[in-house]
């Protein structure tokens, strides 16, 4: 577990899709680091994501669960953005962000054949729709030495033909993250991708609740076990740490050397 004590003082972060998972565990590490205001975003679980926010300010920063349904598209974001203005804007007194973490996501398990519009649909207003107009939303008001990370999969370095839309939008989030970061690196401000691989988490429990299916997700990394939330959030919370200034437009993998 990498220490982030202090690393994050004076931040302002907003976190996509924190009300559990990946995003929950990056929102606590960032207030451990002493991120001064988390936004933790949710979609519709309000109790999960006031836990976060309770733990958050249990370690000394200020949050605020922020409520926003993306597959609604552009709507969703612009739901979501100016409710983190206000809350900002009350809690620090200036519209301002250090840290964007784009980490909701929805990876629905459907054949190809099967793949309908309306969930074609909703997943690139989640995965990639939201990320991309919520940076050009944020865009004005990150400061210089900021952080935009987006949440990837291993699927773009993979086959995934059991989740095609998913690892098609992924593929087009990590070909913005390329041409996103020479866009903001006159201000200081890195863009980058992390990859997490088979992670437990509640999007995953059922399946790995199966033996069998826990141990073939084990087999695929290199390490002979599934990935933690904690595995994940590590590595993105030292890409959004100023260790981390001189890495930009990259995807970095974080799938505990899956397929190898």
């Amino acid at each position: 577990m990498l220490t982030n004590e202090g690393k994050f003082s004076g931040k302002v972060a907003l976190v996509t899709g924190a009300s559990r998972g990946i995003g929950a565990e990056i929102a606590k590490k960032l207030a451990a680091g002493g991120a001064e205001f988390i936004g933790v975003h949710y979609a519709n679980n309000r109790d999960a994501a006031l836990k976060v926010v309770d733990d958050i300010k249990a370690l000394g920063s200020k949050a605020v669960a922020l409520q926003a349904e993306l597959t609604t598209g552009i709507s969703g974001v612009k739901q979501l953005w100016a409710a983190f203005e206000d809350a900002v804007r009350s809690e620090i007194g200036s519209v301002q962000l250090d840290i964007l973490i784009n980490n909701v996501g929805i990876a629905p398990a459907i054949p190809f054949e099967e793949t309908s519009i309306e969930t074609f649909e909703d997943v690139i207003n989640v995965n990639l729709k939201a990320p991309y107009f919520l940076i050009q939303a944020a865009s004005p008001f990150i400061r210089n030495g900021g952080r935009i990370i987006n949440i990837s999969t291993g699927f773009t370095r993979v086959a995934g033909p059991t989740h095609t839309i998913y690892s098609a939008s992924k593929g087009a989030i990590e070909t913005l993250t390329l041409a996103l970061a020479p866009l903001f690196a006159s201000k200081g401000i890195t863009v980058n991708a992390v990859r997490p691989g088979t992670t437990a988490t509640d999007m995953t429990k059922d399946w790995l609740a199966n033996p069998e299916a826990h141990a073939e997700a084990a087999s695929i990394s290199a390490f002979g076990r599934v990935g933690t939330t904690e595995d994940v959030a590590d590595v993105v919370v030292f890409v959004a740490s100023e260790e981390a200034r001189w890495i930009t437009g990259q995807f970095i993998d974080a799938t505990g050397g899956s397929r190898l």
